[in-house]
């Protein structure tokens, strides 16, 4: 069998206290490329079907609870995301005799994290 190479991600970043919405999206990643990232967004199943066993009912509901913890625990809520986002985003400035292109390059990539945060900006006009 082989290995996904998107392991690698998971392997070299092991969840720790402050990382818990980079874990949880590189485990989404992982489980995508396997096309099984539904797992991340489907409940956890109330009931187990007939004949299930006492042992596999205890470990659903630990299952449920560990991962309700982790995500009150250490979840960082998406409106400190956003703002922080928007707070570089706007207070961005270039440094005088930086490169124009190093500045653009970074406001790029700090649209992109505001998109993919799903705050609605969007670019109107094309640099042409």
């Amino acid at each position: 069998m082989s290995k996904n190479p998107l392991t690698l991600i998971m392997e070299t970043n092991k969840f720790n206290d402050t990382n818990y919405n980079d874990w949880i999206r590189n485990m989404r990643i992982v489980l995508d490329f396997e096309n099984q990232g539904y797992v991340l967004d489907k409940p956890l199943p109330t009931a187990l079907p007939e004949g299930s066993s006492p042992e596999e009912r205890v470990m659903l509901e630990g299952v449920r609870s560990i991962m309700l913890c982790m995500k009150e625990v250490y979840a960082v809520p998406d409106r400190h995301i956003r703002y922080a986002t928007t707070k570089a985003f706007f207070g961005n400035k270039m440094a005088e005799g930086s490169s124009v292109q190093s500045h653009g390059f970074k406001m790029l990539s700090l649209v992109e994290k505001l998109e993919d945060l799903k705050l609605g900006l969007t670019m109107t006009h094309t640099l042409t």
